[in-house]
């Protein structure tokens, strides 16, 4: 489907990308992973037709840069850092659907499923969002057409725990008929989304591999903690993850997203010292202690 062939990408003598051969097929979902600087946003933007490079890059056997129209309709983006468009988000919805064919109220349906109610926002700027509404508008967007490719730069990091587990959610819905490029700078924030590692070092990869996809991206896990004593700088860190406090703050109730439980762990440790338990169970299997 997609096909890099001695991909090379040089910024005033600075070689940011030296030689990628990678091929990607339907159905393949890449976590790009990489150190800032590793050449991972360039390589996307080449993908998108954004720089002139050396090397070959095809699409179904069209090259991004000079059918990019035609490229670009099949491929749904989310970039890390959102564009400072000073359109209303209204005029965005509906200026994005006419562009790529889709219906606007497919992209505000999922807006309002990750929890942005577009009819509230419809006549605000959409740089005047936050950070989290941005991503939720963008991503919106992007699930709400037709693709054959999702290319996602960082898509879930301004996003809050229960948008996380809608979105998700929609990718879960999608695997078996796109392919997805996921770039992140850390592989534990992306390893349940994905069935296959490319990692970058210094616009070389250096990793290639496919990696077990048997986590269900839809998975919700039941958990229950138990800490040694109430603590407010705990209680503010769980309650970001809609935890429940019991017992006078001795004990926590919540979900988690499957995908997200490596993320959620990582803020667990911070407080391990005041942690007695942790529980955490997934359907009808046995809880994990």
């Amino acid at each position: 489907m997609i096909r890099f062939e001695q991909l090379t990408k040089t910024f005033r003598r600075n070689t940011v990308l030296d030689g990628i051969d990678l091929n990607i097929e339907r159905g393949d979902r890449i976590a790009l992973v990489g150190s800032n600087g590793a050449g991972k946003t360039t390589l996307i933007r080449c993908l998108l037709g954004e720089y002139t490079h050396g090397g070959t890059i095809l699409v179904d056997g069209k090259a991004p840069r000079t059918h990019r129209c035609e490229v670009l309709r099949r491929i749904g983006f989310v970039p890390q850092l959102p564009p400072p468009l000073k359109m209303t988000v209204g005029q965005l919805v509906n200026f994005s659907a006419e562009l790529c064919g889709s219906e606007p109220e497919r992209m505000n349906r999922i807006a309002e499923e990750l929890g942005l109610p577009v009819q509230d926002f419809r006549r605000r700027p959409f740089v005047k969002l936050s950070g989290g509404e941005k991503q939720k508008l963008l991503i919106a967007i992007a699930l709400g057409r037709d693709v054959d490719l999702l290319v996602m730069d960082e898509p879930a990091a301004n996003l809050d725990p229960r948008a996380r587990q809608v979105f998700f959610g929609f990718l879960a819905e999608r695997q078996a008929d796109i392919s997805m490029i996921i770039s992140s700078h850390r592989l534990d924030e992306v390893a349940a989304l994905v069935n296959r590692v490319v990692e970058l070092d210094r616009g070389r990869i250096t990793l290639n591999d496919h990696v077990d996809d048997r986590v269900d991206m839809a998975a919700m896990l039941s958990c229950q903690l138990e800490v040694n004593r109430a603590d407010d700088a705990f209680a503010k860190a769980i309650g970001a993850w809609n935890f429940e406090m019991v017992n006078g703050g001795l004990k926590w109730r919540g979900r988690v997203a499957g995908p997200d439980r490596l993320r959620f762990l990582g803020t667990l440790s911070r407080y391990a010292a005041l942690l007695r338990g942790i529980e955490m169970k997934e359907g009808d299997n046995e809880a994990v202690q």
